[in-house]
């Protein structure tokens, strides 16, 4: 079995809160529209894997294709740091 290393590579992605719901509806340009789950806001946001719900507090990526998908907290954490502006 061969191993391998994830490439790293910089990505955009915002944070989907109450506060930002309105900027991260513009920052995806993908087709997308904005829903509820129950008394929550809601992204259905159109992937290359079909129609996937972003719930509050779930990241957007947009990939290096330029593709948008949403990223639970807790795997983006992991995944993902901070780039600090050059």
């Amino acid at each position: 079995m061969a191993m391998y290393r994830k490439k790293p590579v910089v990505i955009e992605a915002m944070e989907f809160t109450n506060d930002s719901k309105d900027q991260v509806y513009n920052f995806i340009s993908c087709n997308r529209y904005a829903d509820y789950e129950g008394d929550n806001p809601a992204l259905r946001i159109q992937t290359l894997e079909g129609e996937i719900t972003a719930s509050l507090g779930d990241f957007i990526i947009k990939g290096i294709q330029g593709e948008f998908y949403p990223c639970k907290p807790d795997i983006f954490h992991k995944t993902y740091d901070l780039q600090e502006s050059e």
